[in-house]
């Protein structure tokens, strides 16, 4: 017998059967496109200036853009698909009515949306291997680590767009939370070099934590902070985010 669970995770499957082939193309040709334009191009005059970083500018860059791709994607899954179930085909309605839990509605779309960050991080990883930017068989642990990072961000954009009232708001949450993070949290310079305050909230980001993790996976170095921590850390918003996502679907199905 079908776990329910199972059975609404195959309805997602089943859906991406008519999209697959656009997403799946892009996995390999937006990373492709951003390491030579960043990594090779921008990259020659950084490195040529002395960059300060230990590591050729494209080897600094590429894992930090591979968990913020992660995070971009599972964001970019979790709003306006969430938001057009709840409002406007209303399928989480019609899968209530069925024999499917709150909670197996939730943990089938959160396991969809991993599955989406998974073949991006895995078309990156192979962009990366043509670059020859990976440097130690840690970074066979990327994707689980990007796994990781993709459920720390989509849970709790979950429960933000069970919440909303209009889709509207999720043009604030990419302006003030997604593009701050892809800037300031550490995949295109180190953030020690920023003000204090603005260190402390890429610390307390999700990304950062990712793109550390990343970065030590794909260079062979130590982290920041130590693995465990981040790895914690990244954890801890999933579990958070998992907890108030669920309460919000219920709150939100039971209307």
């Amino acid at each position: 017998m079908v776990h329910p669970t199972a059975a609404a995770f195959e309805y997602h499957l089943t859906a991406y059967k008519r999209t697959w082939r656009g997403s799946a193309l892009s996995s390999f040709l937006l990373p492709l496109g951003f390491l030579v334009s960043m990594g090779l191009t921008v990259g020659h005059y950084v490195d040529a200036r002395s960059n300060g970083l230990g590591v050729p500018y494209v080897d600094y860059i590429a894992p930090g853009v591979l968990a913020a791709t992660a995070l971009q994607v599972a964001v970019g899954e979790s709003t306006w698909p969430v938001f057009d179930s709840f409002t406007w085909s209303r399928r989480y309605h019609a899968m209530r009515a069925s024999p499917l839990t709150v909670g197996d509605i939730l943990r089938a779309h959160l396991a969809y949306v991993l599955f989406r960050v998974a073949i991006s991080v895995l078309g990156f990883l192979i962009v990366l291997v043509l670059f020859g930017v990976l440097h130690s068989l840690w970074a066979l642990t990327v994707l689980p680590i990007g796994l990781l990072i993709g459920l720390a961000c989509a849970a709790p954009v979950f429960a933000y767009a069970a919440s909303v009232g209009d889709d509207g708001k999720f043009a604030v949450l990419f302006r003030f939370a997604v593009i701050p993070m892809t800037l300031f949290a550490g995949v295109f310079f180190p953030v020690s070099g920023m003000p204090p305050i603005a260190r402390v909230l890429a610390y307390a980001s999700p990304l950062w934590h990712g793109v550390e993790l990343c970065r030590s996976a794909t260079l062979g170095t130590p982290t920041a902070w130590g693995a465990p921590v981040h790895l914690g850390v990244l954890a801890a918003w999933a579990a958070v985010g998992y907890w108030l996502a669920l309460y919000r679907f219920r709150k939100k199905l039971a209307d």
